[in-house]
């Protein structure tokens, strides 16, 4: 079994990215019209007199919380998509049997400052939880897994760097 090459495990592994970078988009649409509702139904909660109408004002005093409670996971699946989107382009060089291409460091260095943003985010969050009356105390911890898997990226990058320099280097002697 190859592992790069057309046919190899690298393409099947970018069809499964394939799969869920659409996936992600869809997602996002929705939480994107999840946010245009929430905003809508705050700034005018008779917009949707049959849904809730017994409970619209409590709906309509939150709405801007849901809002932002919609934009901070929006902007979540806007990370991962950036780091699935990164994958895809890095495995699209797997398969074409170029694994040291020199676009390869800058994609990997923009997953690694993406996943570091993601994990800085989830402690946003965990700071601002006091603030909101219905969350549950939430006692944040230090994710060792999440900042090693920062590092790794970040070395995997400086041995991708190294590859396509000892490429170029092997391309200007031949």
């Amino acid at each position: 079994m190859r592992a790069l090459g057309p046919g190899s495990v690298s393409s099947f592994l970018k069809i499964i990215l394939d799969v869920v970078f659409a996936a992600l988009w869809i997602a996002l649409g929705a939480v994107a019209l999840a946010l245009l509702a929430a905003l809508l139904f705050s700034f005018n909660p008779d917009l949707f007199p049959d849904v809730l109408s017994s409970n619209a004002a409590v709906v309509a005093s939150r709405g801007p919380l849901f809002a932002g409670m919609l934009l901070v996971f929006g902007l979540s699946i806007g990370g991962v998509l950036v780091i699935v989107h990164s994958l895809r382009q890095i495995f699209v060089t797997l398969t074409a049997g170029d694994p040291f291409h020199p676009t390869n460091v800058r994609r990997l260095r923009l997953i690694g400052l993406m996943l570091a943003a993601l994990e800085v985010g989830r402690y946003c969050v965990w700071g601002l939880s006091p603030l909101l009356p219905w969350v549950k105390k939430v006692e944040p911890n230090f994710n060792l897994t999440a900042w090693f898997s920062v590092l790794v990226v970040f070395v995997l990058a400086e041995v991708f760097r190294e590859g396509a320099r000892l490429r170029r280097e092997a391309e200007l002697t031949i």
